[in-house]
């Protein structure tokens, strides 16, 4: 009988809950301050030539010439002719002439006075901080005071409690 009751009461205690007890309890106050810096995003273009046409006859063909690379190519003439008299002719021609390659550029104190610009650029200015804040207060409201332009100000509160029983 003894080891019955104590087979019996050993096995009671794998089918009892295991009892915890937890309490959590957090507060996460942030300020996140942000201007936006100088940026300049500059692409070059290159030069292109192009000629097309119907009923024409060419004498010379125009095109690019030259350009290095420190300089851009130049454009040379064409000659052209309509190629039978009174009939109907199209003729069609372009160029674009690419940005001269910038090899250096001067940044002081951390902006560019004079930047140079190819013919795609984008400029962004530096923000201004100007009134600008952010505060953590006791009484747990965190604030931010609007600045100038190109700023940003976020402020959270996260509170979070669990019981467990």
């Amino acid at each position: 009988m003894k080891k019955f009751l104590l087979l019996a009461s050993s096995s009671l205690l794998f089918t009892m809950p295991a009892m915890a007890g937890e309490i959590t309890s957090r507060i996460t106050d942030s300020v996140q301050l942000t201007v936006q810096g100088t940026a300049i995003d500059s692409t070059r273009i290159g030069s292109s030539y192009g000629v097309s046409g119907t009923n024409i006859s060419v004498t010379t063909l125009g095109g690019l010439t030259g350009g290095s690379a420190t300089a851009p190519a130049t454009i040379s003439a064409g000659s052209y002719d309509i190629g039978t008299d009174e009939a109907t002719f199209n003729f069609t021609e372009s160029s674009t002439i690419g940005d001269t390659v910038v090899t250096s550029q001067t940044v002081a104190s951390g902006s560019i006075a004079s930047p140079n610009l190819y013919s795609d650029s984008l400029t962004q200015i530096a923000g201004d901080a100007d009134t600008l804040a952010g505060t953590l207060s006791l009484n747990g409201v965190p604030t931010v005071t609007a600045g100038g332009a190109g700023t940003t100000g976020i402020a959270q509160r996260t509170l979070e409690m669990s019981v467990f029983q």
